[in-house]
């Protein structure tokens, strides 16, 4: 997450910005019987036995040898899924026991390729390294359980154009395949939030889509989102239209900062009556102050035991 962050950054000299669902009708009145597509859209919970969840973001701190916190993280049965980011400079076996840990606690794991310094990027050259990443070191990985690839952490910016991050999807996604058959998610352009590029890729509205039809399309909602695309603060309808691809979607990310007046949760919770995954932003690994447990990986990445700070419940109760 790109502000909340900067605590971490200043320290390591870096720079850096930060993860989503789809079925009902979202009011009180009956829901109707599912389309062919709303069942697709609910299908990334079930398919892949997922429930609501937060982020974790290991990797740097301490060289990413960190304490989780599962024992008080189990006592919180709402959280079923953890999402990893993996930034590429660190350990693959170091990786590896972060997913290792997480699936022998019980939980389903999303693991991202997370790198800072192109978070953003419209370079295709950096979509087709995270494949490659995945491609070189997804057989080690896979090594300590099943789990769902996460392709790139926020790639593309909120000018990309439908055709330009579906070509480059496209090929990135024929890398992945090479060894991982299950299902990718792809962040939205735009830090997550350019809803409209994303649908209009999968549906090929500009020319070109996305040809995979096993992807999850995942939007991050913080208060000052932004979708360029329709030139407005994010909003519900363009959870619709995320939804109108017909693939499952998730809300990968989401927390109270940086300010803005996007109505972020209410667009969780739209999110949720629709029957997506959504994972709060974070358990612990924000450089600032969306971290859900104390001590953070910022002052004491080995804390023995932890407990629920004052963060913790603003991301909870929307689980």
């Amino acid at each position: 997450m790109l502000n909340s962050f900067s605590a971490v950054l200043a320290a390591l000299g870096m720079s850096v910005s930060l993860l989503a669902g789809c079925g009902k009708n979202g009011n009180n009145d009956p829901a109707p019987s599912p389309t062919g597509t709303e069942r697709r859209e609910a299908s990334a919970e079930l398919t892949n036995g997922w429930g609501h969840g937060v982020n974790l973001q290991p990797s740097y701190y301490n060289g990413g040898n960190v304490t989780f916190g599962w024992s008080l993280m189990k006592s919180y049965t709402k959280i079923k899924t953890v999402r990893i980011e993996i930034e590429p400079t660190v350990s693959v076996t170091l990786a590896k026991s972060w997913i290792q840990q997480a699936i022998s606690n019980g939980y389903a794991v999303i693991a991202t390729y997370h790198k800072y310094t192109v978070l953003g990027s419209d370079d295709a050259n950096e979509l087709t390294a995270a494949a490659n990443w995945w491609k070189n070191n997804y057989a080690t990985l896979a090594g300590a359980g099943a789990f769902t690839i996460n392709l790139m952490n926020e790639w593309g910016s909120h000018n990309i154009t439908s055709n330009a991050y579906a070509a480059a999807y496209n090929n990135a996604i024929s890398i992945v395949r090479q060894v991982y058959s299950g299902p990718i998610i792809i962040d939205c352009a735009g830090w997550g939030q350019e809803t409209a590029t994303a649908a209009a890729a999968v549906k090929g509205q500009g020319g070109t889509k996305i040809n995979d039809t096993n992807i999850i399309l995942s939007v991050h909602i913080y208060p000052n989102g932004w979708n360029q695309g329709k030139n407005r603060n994010l909003q519900n309808a363009d959870l619709d239209d995320l939804a109108s691809a017909g693939r499952p979607c998730i809300v990968g990310e989401f927390g109270n900062s940086p300010s803005g007046s996007v109505d972020w949760s209410g667009m969780v919770s739209y999110a949720k009556s629709k029957g997506w995954t959504v994972l709060g932003w974070c358990w612990n690994g924000d450089g600032g102050t969306m971290n859900m447990v104390s001590p953070a990986w910022t002052t004491n990445p080995t804390a023995s035991s932890y407990s629920a700070g004052s963060y913790f419940n603003v991301i909870y109760n929307l689980l």
